[in-house]
């Protein structure tokens, strides 16, 4: 089943590589011995583009001889509806070039980025260590919360539920009224512990503790909140070590980041030529957007990532 997906995703991508391969595809690749793996009228595919989808599909060592073959044949699929498009001239389309740009601008920054970030230092082990220990809260102190939440249309929200929340001693005296009101509602039960929640959360869960109900706006929902057990799950120094040394790479790398782009932008000449362009704020709007930011950024776990459910950013509107 992986192997067919992986297939299919490869084949499904064809059309994409256009972007960025259409205009170099017009003509057959000077043959590098030792590296071309089978041509496609005239186009070759190489180990290097082999060893590529390998990496990218994230297979496993043991697997590679037995994936590879598919990942081949996959690759040759590809090449064909690549040919058939540039054949019937898509590479040439506005919309076609215009994304092939983009692509080709977004490589580029990242590689400069990429070489960016393999020439800073990693975090140090003191700078490890004192992370852990002026953060007991995420680590030596870690709590963990059960958490009960309903889940209800934002208009259902209204001054008379929010009264019976006020007055209810438990999650379960709110759902029985709503059940009497014919409110419709989503019930679910997660568990969190203080490293997935952003602080200001987690701070409020703990002072309040059990059967104390929050509601949280959530746009187009309204979300009730009651904590239904609480207990420490503190996490080692040893077991920390890793995540706490990606994150502190990740807070370097994005402060290196910001730095590279403000010495960019003083050096440049950077005209607004049209007066419906949107003018922000260039010191917030520094390496904010995901085309500046390298993979090795993206995989990191922050220990205050938030995680799942999505709920917690979206501010708190009350709470008892």
């Amino acid at each position: 089943m992986v192997l067919a997906n992986t297939q299919m995703k490869l084949i499904c991508l064809a059309l994409i590589s256009v972007l960025a391969l259409g205009a170099c595809n017009n003509h057959p690749k000077e043959r590098k011995s030792g590296q071309a793996l089978v041509s496609v009228d005239g186009h070759e595919i190489t180990l290097l583009q082999l060893n590529d989808e390998i990496k990218r599909a994230g297979i496993r060592v043991d697997q590679h001889e037995n994936v590879s073959k598919q990942l081949l044949e996959s690759l040759i699929a590809r090449q064909l509806i690549v040919d058939e498009a540039v054949r019937n001239k898509l590479d040439r389309t506005p919309d076609v070039m215009q994304a092939r740009e983009r692509a080709i601008a977004q490589i580029t920054a990242q590689a400069y980025l990429h070489g960016m970030a393999s020439k800073m230092a990693k975090p140090s082990d003191i700078e490890i260590k004192e992370y852990f220990e002026k953060h007991p809260e995420l680590f030596s102190e870690r709590k963990q919360f059960d958490l009960t939440i309903l889940r209800l249309a934002s208009k259902d929200m209204d001054h008379e539920l929010k009264a019976r929340i006020d007055g209810a001693k438990s999650v379960n005296e709110v759902v029985a009224w709503l059940d009497k009101k014919n409110i419709q509602y989503s019930r679910n039960s997660v568990s969190r512990n203080t490293s997935d929640l952003p602080a200001e959360m987690a701070k409020l869960l703990q002072e309040k503790g059990q059967d104390h109900l929050i509601i949280v706006n959530e746009q187009e929902h309204g979300l009730i909140i009651s904590v239904t057990a609480m207990r420490d799950n503190p996490i080692s120094f040893k077991t920390a070590a890793q995540q706490i040394e990606r994150y502190l790479a990740n807070q370097k790398y994005k402060q290196a980041t910001d730095a590279e782009i403000s010495r960019l932008r003083s050096l440049a000449k950077i005209e607004y030529l049209n007066a419906k362009a949107p003018q922000g704020d260039a010191e917030k709007s520094n390496a904010q957007s995901s085309v500046l930011t390298p993979e090795a950024a993206n995989n990191s776990n922050s220990p205050q990532e938030p995680v799942s459910e999505g709920f917690i950013e979206r501010g708190i509107m009350g709470l008892k």
